[in-house]
């Protein structure tokens, strides 16, 4: 059984960072491009980052330059390091893990950059 949960999130004030945790439970987490995506309300969800499992990375150009994407298959577990946070960057992240062509959601975590 595959199971995401994501942790991390919280109430930040812009320029401050973040670093958002997905652990991943079942044995598929080291064949699985992982990735971040996010939704604020009444949008559709959208790719922040993701990872493959040979550790090659892709950003939205939102994300550049701001967030890190990071996997350690030790610990079962995908991060993304978020800096230098805009209120714009608030929104729900979810983790994603995607193998054998499906896909598989975490419950997401709240993303919070207010002054």
């Amino acid at each position: 059984q595959v199971q995401l949960v994501e942790s991390g999130g919280g109430l930040v004030q812009p320029g401050e960072s973040l670093r958002l945790s997905c652990a991943a439970s079942g044995s598929f987490f080291s064949i699985a491009t992982m990735g971040w995506l996010r939704q604020e309300p009444g949008k559709q969800r959208e790719l922040v980052a993701t990872i493959t499992t040979g550790g090659s990375t892709n950003y939205a150009d939102s994300a550049k330059g701001r967030f890190t994407i990071s996997r350690d298959n030790a610990k079962n577990t995908v991060y993304l390091q978020m800096d230098s946070l805009k209120p714009e960057d608030t929104a729900v992240y979810y983790c994603n893990a995607k193998f054998l062509s499906v896909n598989y959601w975490g419950q997401g975590t709240q993303v919070t950059v207010s002054s």
